[in-house]
C-alpha cells in the first residue's frame, strides 16, 4: 500500500454527467406508539466521479439514505434515479440486476463469505453477472489490493484489515459506476483503516467510479469533494 500513488478526491470534470439522484425521499416505519420519521424530504444530485461523505450523528438517518440511494430498501416517499433508471419503477429483480450492473458495496461487517476463499468471494459477483472468466479480473485486482499471496486464504485466515481489502476488491471487481460505503473503516484501527480509505480513493480515480460513503470521521469526510449532513433524518448545512 505505501507505493501507492495519491490522487484528489475528486476525479477529472470530464466525469461530470448525472449519475444519481434522489427527488423528496422520505421513510417512515410504523411503531405501536406511532409513525417513527426516519428520512424526510431528501433531495440530492451527485455528478459522476465525485467522491461524496454522507455525515451527522448516530440515529440521524445516514445508513438508511445509503440504503434507499443505493436500492437496497424503498422509500416511503419520493424516488431515486440511478444514471437514468427510476428506482421506483422497477420490481426487485430489476433493482438487483442494476445494482449488479451499475454498483458496488464496501459494508463495516465486510460480510464475506466464510466458506469461500478471498479469490472465490471476489469472483462471485462476475460469476453471478454471467462472465464467461472471473478469476482473472479478481487476481488482477486482488494484485492491486496488496493481497496475491492471500488468495487461497479463508476469511478467517485473514486480518480486518486484510478482509476489508477482500471486500473492497469485491465491490471494484465489476467495475462499478456507484460505489456505496458504510463506515467502511468502522471496525479497524487508524493505520488499516487509512489504508482502506487511501484504497478507495486510489480506485475511485483510476476507474472513475462514484464514490459515496457514510462515516462519523470529519477527517475522512473532509478527503470528500462534497459533505451531506444529516440532523434528524433532515439535510441541513454542512
Amino acid at each position: 500500500m505505501a507505493d501507492m500513488m495519491t490522487y484528489p478526491a475528486e476525479t477529472p470534470a470530464v466525469h461530470a454527467t448525472e449519475a444519481l439522484r434522489a427527488s423528496g425521499l422520505g421513510k417512515t416505519v410504523p411503531l405501536p406508539e406511532g409513525a417513527l420519521c426516519i428520512l424526510a424530504d431528501v433531495s440530492i444530485v451527485i455528478d459522476a466521479g465525485a467522491s461524496v461523505a454522507i455525515v451527522g450523528a448516530s440515529g440521524s438517518g445516514k445508513s438508511t439514505l445509503l440504503s434507499l440511494l443505493a436500492g437496497l430498501d424503498t422509500p416511503t416517499t419520493g424516488d431515486v434515479t440511478l444514471h437514468g433508471a427510476s428506482l421506483s419503477s422497477l420490481d426487485e429483480d430489476g433493482r438487483a440486476r442494476l445494482r449488479g450492473e451499475r454498483v458496488g458495496f464496501v459494508f463495516q461487517s465486510f460480510q464475506l463469505l466464510p466458506s469461500l476463499t478471498a479469490l472465490e468471494n471476489v469472483m462471485l459477483p462476475l460469476e453471478l453477472r454471467g462472465d464467461d472468466d472471473a478469476e482473472a479480473p479478481a487476481r488482477d485486482i486482488l494484485q492491486q489490493v496488496g493481497l496475491g499471496e492471500r488468495l487461497r486464504h479463508y476469511p478467517r485466515q485473514l486480518s480486518g484489515g486484510e478482509q476489508q481489502r477482500v471486500a473492497v476488491a469485491r465491490a471494484f471487481v465489476t467495475r462499478p459506476a456507484l460505489l456505496f460505503a458504510d463506515e467502511p473503516t468502522g471496525n479497524l484501527d487508524t493505520h488499516t483503516g487509512q489504508a482502506i480509505i487511501d484504497l478507495l480513493f486510489d480506485l475511485n480515480a483510476r476507474q472513475g467510479t462514484t464514490l459515496v460513503l457514510v462515516t462519523h470521521d470529519e477527517h475522512l469526510a473532509s478527503r470528500c469533494g462534497r459533505t451531506l449532513r444529516l440532523d434528524s433524518g433532515r439535510l441541513v448545512p454542512a
